[in-house]
């Protein structure tokens, strides 16, 4: 577990972008549920996930198709949220930082940390919003 003086800055950037985080099991569940489409952001400590990850999927709201929910979990900090997420996104391995979007409660796109390394916000926006149209 990370210290939430070190995470706090990290949720934050996310939650004052609209996403609502996620802390356990019942919560990501009912998250999944709603009909529509639901981003889940399973955001992480690393270095990709704060000059990439975050950065991109910011960008990525700057959009005219936006998912109807968004949601994220805190890999290292939110674990019961961060396994029952990943429950939803098998048959990937667990990956964090990482992207992925649902409709219906359906896995429609993913976007795993080896997508997000070496990648620049804009190409993670641009993945993001190519899923947005398709889905949303």
């Amino acid at each position: 577990m990370y210290p939430e003086e070190l995470t706090k800055p990290m949720k934050l950037e996310l939650e004052s972008a609209g996403f609502n985080s996620l802390y356990n099991t019942a919560e990501v569940d009912e998250a999944l549920k709603k009909e529509g489409t639901t981003l889940v952001v399973i955001n992480s400590v690393c270095g990709c996930a704060a000059g990439s990850m975050r950065p991109g999927v910011i960008k990525s709201l700057e959009n005219d198709k936006l998912p109807s929910n968004l949601t994220t979990v805190f890999a290292g900090v939110d674990t019961e949220a961060v396994d029952q997420a990943r429950k939803y996104t098998l048959p990937y391995p667990p990956s964090s930082p990482s992207i992925a979007l649902f409709k219906d409660g359906s896995l429609v796109h993913f976007i795993e940390r080896h997508h997000i390394e070496g990648r620049t916000p804009d190409m993670i926006a641009e993945n993001l919003k190519m899923a947005y149209g398709e889905f949303c």
